[in-house]
């Protein structure tokens, strides 16, 4: 159990039967009245973002997430394999458990895979990857003053803007949590 008043980001509570993570709280102690605490709770399940307000003195149970280190395997159709590093076991999920987050993500990487009491509900990529640049059109000089990016195509498919210098099969990092181009490797 922890209370309203231990709230930290990053823990995740269960609360009206969901689960929920903090993704900002405050302490408020308004000049009349007492003291409550404001947050930010994301559902983990559905993604929803939901603002509360809790009396410090407010417990609630924390949900254990647990994160698992898995090899993304390949693509079957709608369903998506993962092989366990540990015990070599496969998982098949499919397109509603993966969402988008594998589309910086090739074949054989490592991946987070993070489930609640058994069920899956996200796949954590890495947080960077550097990936191959298949598909751009050239950059033409002259037109770099205003910092000006072009479309891309990496070899995962996803679409990712790159400065007007960087050019086909050249490879590049990405931030996964943004999709921002970092630099070239």
């Amino acid at each position: 159990m922890i209370s309203a008043g231990d709230f930290r980001n990053g823990i995740t509570i269960e609360y009206e039967n969901s689960v929920y993570q903090i993704i900002e709280f405050q302490h408020v102690k308004p000049g009349k009245g007492a003291a409550f605490v404001r947050t930010k709770l994301k559902n983990i399940i559905s993604s929803g973002v939901v603002e509360k307000s809790f009396r410090p003195t407010e417990k609630f149970p924390t949900a254990r997430i647990d994160r698992k280190d898995m090899t993304y395997l390949y693509q079957d159709g709608d369903m998506f394999n993962f092989m366990d590093l540990e015990s070599y076991d496969q998982i098949a999920l499919n397109e509603d458990a993966v969402g988008d987050s594998l589309k910086f993500v090739k074949e054989n990487e490592t991946v987070k895979v993070c489930s609640y009491n058994g069920n899956v509900f996200a796949i954590e990529p890495p947080l960077f990857v550097e990936l191959e640049i298949t598909e751009t059109e050239p950059g033409f000089k002259g037109d770099t003053a205003t910092g000006a990016t072009k479309p891309a195509t990496v070899e995962t498919g996803a679409l990712v803007y790159v400065p007007l210098f960087v050019e086909e099969h050249d490879v590049i990092k990405i931030d996964t949590r943004s999709g921002e181009y970092l630099s070239r490797v």
